[in-house]
């Protein structure tokens, strides 16, 4: 990482409930900085709306902390949250049916993975706790960006080409457009070796308790082994799960 970046925000260590304003010279001072090296480095921070200025004249200025920390502080919260209350679900989910289960979250335009179970099986997934991934690959990713409005996933999709990983081909962004209509409308999605070859992954939709889908439930394991009765069974306990988690996060829609 930039060492400016590194040494700007170490700079908000500084600050505590004991100390929430802090000037200039006493940041300086901590850091052990001279003056102007600390006004570059905080008004850096200033204009990322991590910090604000409370008062500023010829000798001095103060600062406390900005409102851009509450909103990420807000976003791990959430994050903390919905693993610890779907973890023992995903545990209870893996040992039932013996597939990778995932927890898939939206973070800045991308789905991030949060949370995940591995199976007993010998199965390796390119999948990991903090990796993110476009939001039109894969049938978590794909389920999350199925509920965001049309004109988002306009956006999304209209960013780049969209690039297949697996067999290395371009995705019609139309057709993508249909098919997250169609997951919907079906209310799962579904996903044939699109991150990983040979594999195959469903997802269900995880509501707060305000009726939002803040993440999504997927299951992902060999494609031979997602079919016929087996399927069914997977799509039933999979459902069943993600409203399980739904109704600890304090959904009551329709359904429930």
């Amino acid at each position: 990482m930039n060492q400016s970046v590194i040494k700007a925000l170490n700079l908000l260590n500084y600050f505590s409930v004991d100390t929430p304003e802090l000037t200039l010279k006493e940041i300086a001072n901590k850091a052990d900085i001279p003056k102007p090296t600390a006004y570059r480095l905080l008004s850096a921070l200033e204009s990322g709306d991590f910090l604000y200025k409370t008062k500023e004249n010829e000798h001095d200025s103060k600062y406390r902390l900005g409102l851009k920390l509450l909103e990420l502080g807000q976003i791990v919260a959430d994050q903390l949250e919905i693993r610890e209350m779907a973890l023992p679900d995903m545990q209870k989910l893996a040992g039932d049916i013996n597939e990778v289960i995932h927890l898939v979250i939206v973070n800045q335009g991308e789905a991030t993975y949060i949370e995940k179970v591995d199976s007993s099986r010998a199965l390796r997934l390119n999948t990991r706790v903090g990796k993110s991934s476009p939001l039109y690959l894969g049938s978590g990713p794909k389920m999350l960006l199925a509920h965001m409005s049309r004109e988002q996933q306009e956006t999304i999709l209209g960013e780049s080409e969209l690039h297949h990983p697996v067999n290395r081909g371009t995705i019609d962004q139309k057709a993508m457009l249909e098919e997250l209509e169609t997951i919907y409308a079906d209310g799962y999605a579904y996903s044939i070796g699109e991150q990983d070859a040979d594999t195959t992954g469903i997802s269900y939709p995880i509501y707060d308790y305000s009726d939002r889908v803040i993440a999504a439930l997927a299951v992902s394991g060999l494609s031979s082994r997602f079919a016929g009765d087996n399927l069914k069974r997977l799509k039933a306990e999979t459902k069943e799960t993600a409203e399980t988690i739904s109704r600890k996060l304090g959904y009551r829609g329709p359904d429930f």
